[in-house]
């Protein structure tokens, strides 16, 4: 399995699936919102809200060469919402591509990396005081709270934002979402997105008095068996340069499939 332009062509199909995906849950339980995406040279542009990381394009410039006309479409669909144009773009799509968005007045404003390895089963299961679940229609706020309470540590004024971002997850199409519990208490949530044999790992996070007891290992271990057993034989994760989730992605096997940039337009 080689880090080439066919495997970026299928790990930024599943990203942008699974952000589409999540559009078309806010919409749902939102109907006001004007969630929205469409499909333009073969990539995703999502509208979620103004605010949402999702509200971007994923894939473009890697399955259609990039042009201007490809640009003019998609920088109407986000200005038709009135929301700021993010490209997330591989390099694959070639210096060409970077120079036309340099042109435009598109400058780099984030960078990732996104990792894979095979699909396997585990062989090995998690402590005995460590269980995971898959989380039912009934666990949606639990697996919420949990998830939130972990990402907002750093920024807790962040809390009620990711209350409603949880809640819309947990709704996505092609979505399972697991809980971790540590002797009978929930610690840790975490999803797995699955399009097209791709297993996209998301939304992992372990609440602050919880984490270094095996939660995200167990957590890893139960969503792979998961992907294995529905077929799949890519799994995906996204990750910043140097972070703690890229060292732990590495030591579960994973390596770097390629670094994205992130565009937007500034003028």
């Amino acid at each position: 399995m080689f880090a080439d332009l066919d495997l970026s062509k299928r790990l930024e199909s599943a990203e942008g699936h699974a952000c589409a995906q999540f559009a078309d849950s806010r919409r749902r339980q939102f109907p006001d919102s004007g969630g929205e995406w469409m499909e333009c040279a073969g990539a995703y542009a999502v509208f979620d809200t103004v605010d949402s990381p999702v509200t971007q394009t994923f894939g473009l410039g890697v399955f259609e060469e990039l042009t201007t006309e490809s640009l003019d479409r998609i920088e109407q669909f986000f200005a038709g919402h009135r929301a700021p144009v993010f490209l997330e773009m591989s390099p694959h799509a070639g210096v060409a591509a970077f120079d036309l968005l340099c042109t435009r007045g598109y400058r780099p404003v984030e960078f990732s990396n996104v990792m894979y390895r095979p699909v396997d089963n585990p062989t090995v299961g998690p402590p005995a005081n460590v269980s995971v679940r898959i989380a039912g229609d009934s666990d949606s706020d639990l697996w919420t709270r949990v998830s939130a309470r972990g990402w907002a540590q750093e920024q807790p004024e962040l809390l009620e934002f990711l209350l409603g971002f949880g809640t819309i997850f947990t709704g996505r199409t092609d979505t399972v979402c697991f809980l971790a519990e540590v002797d009978g208490q929930p610690g840790a949530a975490g999803a797995l997105c699955i399009h097209d044999g791709v297993a996209l790992f998301a939304g992992s996070a372990t609440v602050p008095e919880l984490r270094r007891r095996g939660l995200q290992s167990a957590l890893l271990h139960a969503r792979m068996r998961y992907a294995f057993d529905s077929g799949c034989d890519i799994a995906e994760i996204v990750v910043h340069p140097g972070s703690d989730s890229q060292r732990n992605a590495e030591r579960k096997g994973f390596r770097i499939a390629y670094t994205r940039t992130k565009w937007k337009l500034s003028v």
